[in-house]
């Protein structure tokens, strides 16, 4: 994500609870900016549009604070177990050419031989990036292999200037043969040594 995402946000002077639920209710979603050894700055923004921007893991904000512009990465969002309503929200304060540690998923492209399956054993990695350029995904890339082939961290696909937080090495997904597949194969062998039925008499 090269550049930040839009949000408008009002700073707000009231807190606790009863504060937050009031703000809810208005339709504003409570968050609180940290970073860099400054105070923390707490403000509230549009409820339906930080609940678009959460889908953007690792999201980062371009806020207008009431006319002042701050550059945010969104750390981590607190919802209601039952209605899923995002309650509150921490933000972190980015600096220009800053880098940024984030965990992003793992996306698989290709597919396995037939009758194989890709096991993940990664589904999400650490990265060290640039604030301005989180990706929303790694991919790893399978070309219809068989039984035993791997890929490692050496092999994942990374942005420009990225670096993954595991040893080369590390196994991050290899391909193995269907259950079924597996067991139809132990059972040919077995089928074919079996002594053939003796004639009747």
């Amino acid at each position: 994500m090269s550049e930040g995402i839009k949000v408008a946000a009002q700073v707000r002077h009231s807190f606790g609870k009863g504060a937050a639920r009031k703000f809810r209710a208005a339709g504003r979603t409570p968050a609180v900016i940290y970073g860099h050894g400054t105070d923390p700055v707490h403000i509230t923004v549009d409820a339906h549009e930080i609940a678009l921007v959460l889908r953007h893991k690792n999201a980062v904000l371009e806020l207008d604070i009431e006319g002042k512009p701050q550059t945010v990465l969104v750390k981590s969002a607190t919802k209601d177990a039952v209605t899923q309503v995002i309650e509150h929200i921490d933000l972190v304060t980015l600096v220009l050419g800053e880098r940024v540690h984030v965990e992003v998923p793992v996306h698989i492209v290709g597919e396995a031989m037939g009758g194989h399956t890709i096991d993940l054993l990664h589904k999400t990695v650490k990265l060290e990036v640039a604030a301005t350029s989180i990706p929303e995904f790694v991919e790893v890339v399978f070309n219809k292999e068989g039984d035993g082939f791997h890929v490692t961290a050496a092999d994942v696909k990374l942005p420009a200037g990225a670096k993954l937080d595991l040893a080369p090495t590390e196994l991050v997904a290899s391909v193995i043969v269907n259950a079924a597949e597996h067991s139809a194969e132990l059972a040919a062998p077995a089928a074919a040594a079996a002594p053939a039925a003796a004639p009747k008499a």
